[in-house]
């Protein structure tokens, strides 16, 4: 094969991986979206100090989407960083009532959030993201099953070595 054809195959081979990547991220959010029968599923990843962006949802209604949302935080700090590290999962049954703090109560409301439920997506023992289940239209009580299946999703994310090449 002459060089050329092998460089156009390499490209080729590198769209089809990322294509078919970005796929099993897709259904993997919408299994959980549908299992904890939730309005929306996203992967946050972090590109520098603790800000980031959304880079795949699931959505039970286009009116819930934040895909591309920088959605930066203000209130998530080092202090946080740290308990996810350890693998920390935060389960907000209502963001009205939960003792959380104003700056994070009303970031939550700007994504119309009314529960949350995140678990850190780990890789190479780093903090890669967030995958974060949203409650939308009214308050959900995570049950101990939706905190290991989120749990177990953002494990197996982690563990799909496609993940850490966005």
């Amino acid at each position: 094969m002459n060089p050329a054809n092998r460089d156009l195959s390499s490209v080729l081979s590198r769209i089809t991986n990322k294509l078919q990547q970005d796929q099993v991220v897709s259904d993997t959010l919408q299994k959980l979206r549908e299992q904890l029968d939730v309005d929306r599923v996203v992967l946050y990843y972090f590109y520098t100090q603790w800000k980031g962006q959304v880079t795949f949802e699931s959505i039970s209604d286009h009116k819930y989407s934040i895909i591309g949302s920088t959605g930066a935080d203000d209130c998530f700090n080092l202090e946080y960083a740290a308990l996810y590290l350890a693998g920390r999962i935060r389960a907000i049954d209502d963001i009205e009532q939960a003792p959380i703090s104003d700056c994070h109560r009303d970031f939550l409301r700007s994504l119309q959030v009314r529960s949350n439920l995140v678990a850190p997506v780990l890789i190479h023992e780093k903090l890669w993201g967030l995958l974060v289940a949203h409650q939308c239209q009214d308050r959900k009580v995570w049950q101990t099953a939706d905190i290991k299946s989120i749990h177990q999703y953002s494990s197996h994310l982690a563990a799909a070595s496609s993940i850490s090449s966005y």
